[in-house]
């Protein structure tokens, strides 16, 4: 017997609002599941139906071979054995860190003032901030409530612990406290349920994942196979999503605010380092401003889209551009590149073209091609921008100027993208 069984679990909120649609699972005991995909699919629903902060509209939660869903159910008892960690931290103002740790075990254990302080400070240090005891909620930042909210969770030893996005409301800098206590509980064997949007931390505490679609598990598997080799394509398309950055560059649509903002933001998701962000957005901003638009502006038609891949941790990383909507683009891409070293001479950095591999998710029935600037170069080219611009034959027309001198801004920070062992660059033409 699974120590979580739930069958044909359905809940309505009106007939137009039905977050579970018949959800079936079984969890065992010491396993660490996680619970991704789109916002408004049922995960957190899911999560307050098995502790029973929502009352299912059918089906059964079966834990530790009780029914809580049946009627007469001793819900007390099975909130002593079942913790929840709230995405808000749930934590009473007017009160210390040290006593909303206590209060629960006191009401619902019946442990005395003494035994509960003596296991608030034990979670407490285990979390780390014994030393914010007699602090009270305001005095706090986002990631210490939170891990005071998963010490008031484990001083009711409980048997499962479910986690509802418990860093959805911090800010970024703040995440990665909070996921290191629950990295540390993972290898605890404690049974535990995470909704989360944080895809790294999913694929390395979990030994299963469940992938939630339209209120359904609609995939569930190892880490390995749902982020490396999904099975259906609604999670070959949120994968994709989530790993990848993209925006279309048109002389209708420059806004380098948005654009910079929402890589940003692609980038923290992805965990990059500051100097890896940094990299991605001097690349992106001078394909953009640099080398794309003006070739657009000056054949009055036509866009790219950019795309950002980040890779398991931001090991890899490619920038890729496509001239679907401008075909001209992909001998302007070429001939640029053609002045980067390939194989050889000091910088030891690679220069390939090849054919792609056909996209099961995008476009599978074209072709692409790959201009790719391998990494691990070690040192610099000497050539710098002006140095470039002087090079460039600009006793043309004012276009080929232009041209030649964009050309030599983005060769420049290519080269030192290169050399720095950063980025491989992917200009796919569709």
């Amino acid at each position: 017997m699974s120590l979580i069984e739930i069958r044909n679990l359905r809940k309505e909120y009106s007939p137009d609002v039905v977050p579970l649609r018949g959800v079936t699972a079984d969890i065992e005991a010491g396993e660490v599941i996680s619970i991704i995909g789109p916002s408004g699919t049922g995960k957190s629903t899911l999560l307050r139906c098995i502790n029973r902060l929502e009352t299912p509209t059918s089906g059964q939660v079966i834990v530790d071979g009780v029914d809580v869903c049946a009627p007469g159910a001793d819900l007390a008892k099975l909130r002593r054995s079942l913790g929840m960690v709230f995405q808000s931290f749930n934590l009473f103002p007017h009160k210390m860190a040290v006593e909303n740790i206590m209060l629960p075990q006191q009401s619902l254990l019946g442990r005395s003032a003494r035994e509960a302080y003596e296991e608030a400070m034990k979670q407490l240090e285990r979390v780390g901030l014994a030393d914010k005891a007699r602090q009270y909620p305001d005095e706090l930042s986002g990631g210490q409530k939170q891990r005071v909210a998963i010490a008031r969770a484990l001083a009711m030893h409980p048997q499962i612990l479910l986690f509802d996005e418990p860093t959805s409301a911090l800010d970024p800098t703040m995440v990665s406290e909070v996921l290191s206590v629950i990295r540390d509980l993972a290898g605890t064997g404690l049974t535990m349920l995470l909704v989360t949007h944080e895809m790294r931390l999913a694929r390395h505490v979990s030994d299963r994942v469940f992938f939630m679609k339209d209120g359904e598990i609609y995939e569930e598997g190892s880490p390995e196979q749902i982020f490396e080799n999904p099975l259906r394509e609604g999670t070959r398309n949120f994968i994709f999503r989530i790993r990848n950055w993209t925006y279309t560059l048109s002389p209708s649509s420059r806004d380098f605010h948005e654009m910079n903002g929402s890589l940003e933001k692609f980038c923290k998701d992805q965990f990059l380092g500051r100097r890896q962000a940094m990299n991605c957005q001097l690349a992106v901003e001078e394909l953009a401003v640099s080398f794309l638009l003006p070739a657009i502006e000056r054949a009055g038609q036509g866009a790219f889209q950019l795309t950002l891949f980040a890779g398991e941790e931001g090991a890899e990383r490619k920038l890729m551009i496509d001239c679907a909507e401008f075909p001209e683009g992909k001998k302007l891409l070429e001939d640029l590149l053609k002045n980067i070293p390939a194989d050889g001479g000091s910088s030891k950095g690679s220069l390939v073209l090849q054919k792609a591999e056909p996209e099961k998710s995008r476009k599978a029935a074209k072709a692409a091609e790959n201009v790719t600037i391998a990494e691990k170069a070690e040192s610099e080219e000497n050539a710098t921008i002006a140095e470039k611009a002087e090079a460039a034959d600009i006793s043309g027309t004012k276009n080929d100027s232009m041209e030649a001198a964009s050309a030599a801004i983005l060769e420049n920070v290519l080269r030192r993208l290169r050399d720095e062992g950063e980025d491989i660059v992917v200009f796919r033409i569709l």
